[in-house]
């Protein structure tokens, strides 16, 4: 028997074994059947769900933001990913987008970095069939690719071999379990341990996966667990609140005391909330409260919780969600801070505002309106009817619309009214987006009252046109008659000229004739007064031959000013150029007018810092510096300081004349430099001379391109100051 049932048996096992075999090839065939077609179903349902989405934000209006990981993981199935199948959304030039189940080491990365270099060459977009490929990690896989419409990307998905045959391989653990508990029922509680092994081990890996997807929800949500042990003080959290406080990672429980020390102290205590759950005042746990982050700076977070029992009854448990809004409360105070802005700003404009919502009810309006219109407080207030507020207002005196600015069918139109009181307002009304409107009143009374000026003004000219036609007449023969005149006066200035240029080329001409007598005179008198041929006879032939040689000096020098004059005035001055030395030809100015300061009491004073070189006219500059210091020791009471100062001020020579003087006023400083113009008070008519030094001085100044300007203050001094050229090296 024990024969007949061991051949028995092994027949049967045998019978069986080869059943089973056969049964295995079917179903492996069968089984990547499915699970190719279940493949390319997952992989249109998700690329069908991606363009919704796209089309459905575009019907819509809204923005599309490209491929993103949320726009992948909203499109996805919860059964998308089950079997080892991985989802990748990438972009136009190839580079990975996002991954589910994700994958970080390849985001932003080409996609043949994780596929091979023969991904482009396999991969058919839109194929109806798996295509097999060899991954970069050397495994056999299968691939099908989908376009995205109308973005700018592809959705690759892709499963390997061996896990698109990881269900076969289940039914033939299966079976050859079944098989071998058949053929070793003798090894039962061993078979059988080692099965309940096998699914302890699956249900580990099941709760570690399910662990991961939560803690991946939490991540993206922002959000973390809790499960508060109420009798050990104890609370576990989930991996996303350490994440959201900036904890490192130490195991999965806290302290009570560890998490009230980050506690806000101006938030509610969580242990009175905790004694009102326990005692029945409060029925659920919804609160929020903020907790100092690691790096100092305060987390907003709203925990919603219960009570549940714990394996104990004696120990409750408190679960529940914790949520972070701080960004929430940033938005919050965003909105509240540009609430009251609005407000504040709404209220000190000059115009009178009010918006109403698209019921026609009152949204805002400021003091100005309710002013404009004598409004009551109480239907100022937000929510109140248009017909309340329009039948509580005054009714104006006058409404005209503008021309060009009527009802156009948008809601928007603009009119001037006149109130009670006798003010003007102009009114425009919008349409808002939402279909509301908004109205703005303009207190128009003082352009309303210029308008009337105006009209006024505009009767006022056309009166004033028909006189200045009647005037237009008598004007014409007027300027015919000053048209005559100044043919006359032209003629006049041309004989003028003419007499003045012959007058000038005359004292030119006569420059020796003048010269010699007086050159005479002053040479005899000189002799006289000095009695190099012996006494004469009495001391006042001597006085009196002294006088001669100081009249004659005098007369001579009016007149070589004078034939100095007539032959800049006559064009006749050449400038000999030379490379002049400020420095020395200053010194030789004032060793010239050095005696006449000192029998004045006048100090001379030089101010002279290192100038440059430069071309000039040697005996006209030193002409020009004689007149002028000669003019500032003349005119300064004695006691006085007169002062050159010389400077180089960018390509050109500065020197200031400054003397403690008299001074000229204003009005007289535009007569200076004119030939014999002279500043005529009491200390210049003392002083004589024939006023041609200044214009002189300014001539050659001119002739060197330079300029000559004079400041002054009376009782105070002047200040003449003299400009030239550098120029180029002699």
């Amino acid at each position: 028997m024990r024969i007949l049932i061991t051949v028995l048996t092994t027949l049967f096992l045998l019978t069986l074994a080869a059943a089973l075999v056969s049964q295995l090839f079917l179903s492996r065939a069968q089984n990547l059947a499915d699970e190719s077609r279940l493949t390319l179903l997952q992989a249109d349902r998700t690329a069908q769900n991606i363009k919704l989405a796209t089309l459905t934000a575009l019907a819509e209006g809204k923005t599309i933001n490209g491929l993103s990981p949320e726009l992948l993981a909203q499109a996805m199935g919860n059964d998308a990913i089950t079997e080892s199948r991985f989802f990748i959304l990438i972009d136009a030039q190839g580079h990975i987008v996002a991954s589910q189940p994700e994958q970080k080491q390849f985001t932003s990365q080409p996609i043949t970095l994780l596929m091979g270099d023969r991904f482009a060459l396999d991969a058919e977009v839109n194929s109806n069939r798996l295509t097999p490929t060899l991954l970069a990690s050397g495994d056999d896989a299968v691939v099908v690719t989908r376009d995205l419409g109308a973005l700018p990307g592809s959705l690759v998905v892709y499963q390997k071999h061996a896990d698109v045959l990881a269900a076969w391989r289940n039914g033939v653990m299966q079976l050859a379990i079944l098989f071998v508990v058949t053929f070793l029922v003798l090894m039962m509680l061993s078979g059988a341990f080692h099965w309940q092994a096998a699914k302890a081990s699956d249900a580990d890996t099941m709760l570690s996966v399910a662990t991961v997807r939560l803690d991946k929800a939490l991540d993206g949500g922002e959000c973390g667990l809790w499960d508060w042990n109420l009798s050990e003080g104890h609370i576990f959290w989930s991996h996303s609140m350490f994440e959201i406080l900036g904890l490192p990672q130490r195991g999965e429980f806290l302290s009570y005391g560890e998490v009230a020390a980050r506690i806000h102290q101006d938030d509610a205590k969580l242990d009175d909330l905790i004694e009102d759950l326990l005692s029945g005042t409060r029925k659920i746990f919804d609160q929020e409260f903020r907790m100092r982050h690691e790096k100092g700076h305060w987390v907003w977070l709203r925990a919603r919780a219960a009570l549940a029992p714990g394996q104990d009854e004696s120990e409750p448990h408190l679960v529940g969600i914790v949520f972070d809004i701080t960004r929430q409360k940033q938005l919050d105070k965003l909105n509240r801070d540009a609430e009251v802005r609005l407000k504040d700003a709404v209220e000190n404009i000059s115009e009178a505002f009010v918006l109403w919502d698209t019921e026609s009810k009152l949204v805002l309006c400021n003091s100005k309106y309710q002013q404009f219109h004598s409004l009551p407080a109480s239907v100022c207030q937000p929510g109140t009817s248009y017909s309340m507020v329009t039948a509580a207002s005054k009714e104006p005196v006058v409404r005209q619309i503008l021309p060009g600015h009527a009802d156009d069918g948008s809601g928007s139109r603009s009119m001037e009214v006149q109130i009670a009181d006798g003010r003007w307002l102009q009114i425009n009304e919008r349409r808002t987006k939402d279909g509301g409107f908004v109205s703005v009143g303009t207190d128009i009374t003082a352009l309303k009252q210029q308008e009337e000026h105006l009209l006024h003004s505009e009767r006022n000219l056309m009166m004033t046109v028909r006189d200045l036609q009647k005037e237009r007449q008598l004007a014409e023969e007027q300027s015919q008659r000053l048209a005559e005149l100044a043919d006359k006066y032209a003629s006049e200035k041309t004989r003028a000229e003419a007499a003045n240029r012959s007058k000038s080329e005359f004292l030119a001409n006569m420059s020796h004739e003048l010269r010699t007598p007086l050159n005479a005179v002053i040479g005899f008198s000189e002799i006289m007064s000095q009695e190099m041929f012996g006494a004469l006879g009495s001391p006042k032939y001597s006085e009196y031959a002294l006088d001669i040689g100081r009249s004659g000096q005098f007369l001579l020098d009016v007149i070589n000013d004078i034939l100095d004059m007539s032959k800049i005035e006559a064009g006749r001055v050449e400038l000999e150029l030379s490379t002049v030395d400020l420095g020395s030809m200053l010194e030789e100015v004032l060793r010239l007018v050095g005696p006449r300061a000192a029998e004045s009491g006048i100090e001379l004073k030089q101010d002279a810092s290192k100038t440059a070189e430069f071309v000039a006219d040697r005996r006209a500059l030193k002409q020009v510096f004689i007149n002028l210091i000669s003019n500032a020791v003349k005119f300064t009471p004695e006691g006085g300081t007169v002062t050159i100062k010389s400077r180089n001020i960018d390509k050109n020579i500065s020197v200031q004349i400054i003397d403690t003087g008299i001074g000229i006023p204003q009005r007289d400083i535009e007569k200076l430099g004119r030939p014999f113009e002279q500043v005529e008070n009491q200390f210049t008519k003392s002083k004589g001379g024939s006023g041609l030094g200044l214009a002189i001085s300014k001539s050659l100044v001119d002739l060197h391109g330079g300029s000559l300007t004079i400041t002054s203050k009376e009782g105070v001094g002047t200040t003449v100051t003299v400009t030239i050229p550098i120029g180029q090296s002699a």
